[in-house]
């Protein structure tokens, strides 16, 4: 059997050769910096009516190409969404597969990256679950199954770091609480021990115990309370309504402390009092720590 990072790497399209995306951060990015985001970009098959995939998917396209990030942690994609911005966003790969049966099929947390900045060392996906390696399980109250998709990647410049990238699940207190003490195990039994970065839909505002937990004693920290620790309003989830910024933050870049964070955003860009997604992007611009 064909193991599941190897037809996730398969699965990656990149377009117009290896050219670099078009914007002011691409010209000024620096070395051992990164620019991070995390985005909802909402089910390709969701009946939103005007506001269906379709009719904003090229939109959706610009906003990541204009934030240009070198590594995008993207939630609720499924494979011809994933398909669209790769074919369309010049110079991205993918790692990541569907939940449903650990190839293309169901929700991907897929993890896009710049080919030209960074390489992948190795990537696998978990599973939400008492039986994390088993493709489509669930057992903590979550009806819909709840992923992590990991990679480590190494830099042009020769640093190593990882990148988890996760939606937990929108219902269950107890699975968001569980899905974090799993999440912060498989951090902490990484080998080798590199700088973490954490991007995801949490479905949890930060005072959210799933949120809390994650960053007790430290081990991440949330990008943006780090650039604004008092910085309102502050919420991720508009539903697609037009200027709609109140509620929680629910999405979410996290660091180890060994990384410097030198940036933080919610990136509201609308066109024509619309939205890209029922989310907003958030974006960090970190500094990575020499290597040991």
């Amino acid at each position: 059997m064909i193991p599941r990072w190897l037809l996730a790497t398969c699965l990656a399209v990149l377009t117009c050769g290896l050219a670099a995306p078009h914007s002011a951060w691409a010209q000024t990015a620096t070395a051992h910096t990164l620019r991070v985001m995390s985005f909802n970009i909402r089910y390709g098959t969701a009946n939103d009516g005007d506001n269906h995939w379709d009719t904003r998917k090229a939109f959706l396209a610009d906003v990541i190409r204009t934030e240009a990030p070198d590594v995008v942690g993207v939630q609720e994609a499924l494979d011809a969404q994933l398909r669209y911005l790769l074919e369309t966003v010049p110079g991205y790969a993918m790692v990541g597969v569907g939940r449903d049966d650990g190839m293309r099929a169901g929700e991907y947390s897929a993890i896009l990256y710049r080919t030209d900045r960074l390489q992948v060392s190795r990537s696998d996906t978990f599973w939400f679950s008492d039986t994390p390696e088993r493709v489509a399980s669930k057992h903590w109250g979550n009806n819909i199954t709840r992923i992590c998709t990991w990679a480590q990647f190494r830099s042009a410049e020769g640093r190593t770091f990882y990148l988890y990238n996760v939606h937990l699940d929108h219902q269950s207190q107890p699975s968001r609480e569980k899905a974090v003490a799993l999440l912060r195990a498989t951090i902490e039994a990484r080998d080798p021990v590199a700088p973490v970065i954490v991007t995801g839909d949490f479905n949890a505002g930060e005072r959210n115990a799933a949120i809390t937990r994650i960053l007790e004693g430290g081990l991440l920290r949330d990008t943006f309370r780090v650039r604004h620790p008092d910085g309102t309003p502050v919420g991720t989830a508009t539903g697609f309504t037009f200027g709609k910024v109140d509620g929680e933050k629910i999405d979410y870049v996290l660091t180890t402390p060994d990384i410097d964070v030198l940036d933080a955003a919610i990136v509201r860009t609308a066109r024509e009092q619309r939205y890209p997604s029922d989310h907003f992007p958030v974006t960090a611009t970190v500094r990575l720590p020499p290597a040991p």
